[in-house]
């Protein structure tokens, strides 16, 4: 599965966010310039970031797993975090 999102953070402290929520149950497998890849027993999440549109980074977060799947849940949870740290006034909600 593949996840988008756009945000003012820029890209260098989005894979930050993202190498301190997944290393929390995962292990960094490849790190590049703008991508970080992770993998575990859930399975294995890609998080790549690039500028959109000037002062905006599209985030892009892709899993090996199905729809709904651990590893999919954790995904979209990232996304979340990365949209309430832009806008603190955002409550995470949901069961993933």
């Amino acid at each position: 599965m593949r996840y988008f999102h756009r945000t003012s953070i820029p890209p260098d402290e989005v894979l930050a966010e993202a190498e301190r929520f997944f290393s929390r149950s995962m292990s960094l497998a490849a790190s590049d310039r703008r991508r970080r890849d992770f993998s575990g027993n859930v399975g294995r999440i890609t998080v790549r970031v690039g500028a959109e549109g000037g002062h905006y980074t599209l985030v892009t977060v892709e899993t090996d797993q199905v729809g709904e799947s651990e590893a999919d849940k954790m995904a979209k949870r990232f996304l979340a975090v990365v949209h309430q740290r832009a806008h603190p006034e955002h409550q995470l909600r949901g069961a993933y």
